[in-house]
């Protein structure tokens, strides 16, 4: 029985059957993002394999796995980014294919590469953006007043955030990306190439978002301790299928071993990095953004 009251199939090592999808039983919660038999094709390569997933709203949800796992895929195709080769897909009530303009008015987005231009100052990217949004020009100063407090950046709000460092941009993004206030922000490895410090520092903004103002988080992360302290319901993907899905206590309980660490689940179920495959494209990403940030 999953924390919101409705029921999952978790795969566990007494229950070693592993499938491309879960079902739930249908229950009163409004899932604010479904996913239906969603799948990515590159010609006969398969990255997202017929993807069914429920996510209810007010929660940190974690996608983890090995590079290549699909992870990110996933994730551009319900921000809209690429489009699924089959399926469907439901985000805050909208048809991800009927209506993507709509979809992407409820979601906010921060890519692992920077997306914080480093030749203005932080006022002008949030300024930028407040545009783009198409807010009210009589909010567009609160809101950006807010932000800056919200990342803690506004004594440096005038400065070129070319001279930030990598928490810093990382915070700017962030709060960047939830100016229009979003229901749903997504967030692709939020905290690669950050020390320890600034990690913990992005980890209270995300949890601050979600207790302070009922948001969705989404995140995809290679850090267990990460998945550990924020992530409320985490899934893992291996080889573009979920094979497994619960809270962190429920997944360790599963592995039937004294003291399980997410560690131990995640190795269980991902297995090593050879048979699944690590691809060049991801993990050249991860050190791009590693080195821009660090």
């Amino acid at each position: 029985m999953s924390t919101d009251g409705s029921r999952e199939r978790i795969e566990t090592p007494s229950n070693p059957e592993l499938h491309g999808s879960l079902r739930s039983v249908p229950s009163p919660v409004r899932w604010i993002i479904e996913t239906h038999s969603l799948t990515k094709k590159y010609h006969d390569h398969v990255v997202v394999d017929g993807l069914t997933l429920a996510i209810s709203s007010g929660q940190i949800f974690g996608l983890l796995g090995p590079n290549g796992a699909g992870k990110s895929t996933f994730m551009k195709m319900l921000v809209t980014l690429l489009p699924p080769t089959s399926g469907t897909a439901s985000i805050a009530g909208i048809d991800l294919l009927q209506h993507p303009s709509l979809v992407r008015q409820e979601i906010g987005y921060v890519p692992q590469l920077l997306s914080a231009d480093s030749m203005l100052t932080g006022y002008e990217n949030l300024l930028i953006f407040a545009q783009l949004y198409d807010l009210p020009r009589q909010e567009r100063t609160l809101r950006i007043e807010q932000a800056l407090k919200t990342a803690g950046l506004s004594d440096v709000a005038q400065n070129l955030v070319g001279t930030y460092s990598g928490g810093m941009i990382r915070r700017l993004e962030i709060v960047t990306a939830t100016l229009h206030r979003p229901k749903i922000l997504f967030l692709d490895e939020p905290t690669v190439g950050l020390d320890p410090v600034a990690r913990h520092g992005i980890w209270r903004q995300i949890r601050g978002f979600v207790d302070d103002h009922g948001m969705t988080v989404v995140l995809t992360t290679h850090q267990m301790d990460e998945a550990d302290a924020i992530c409320d319901r985490i899934a893992i993907m291996v080889s573009g299928k979920v094979r497994a899905l619960g809270t962190v206590d429920e997944l360790k309980a599963g592995m039937n071993i004294p003291e399980a660490t997410l560690d131990d689940v995640f190795s269980f179920y991902a297995g090593s990095t050879n048979q699944t495959g690590e691809q060049f494209r991801d993990i050249a990403t991860t050190r791009r953004a590693a080195a821009r940030l660090g």
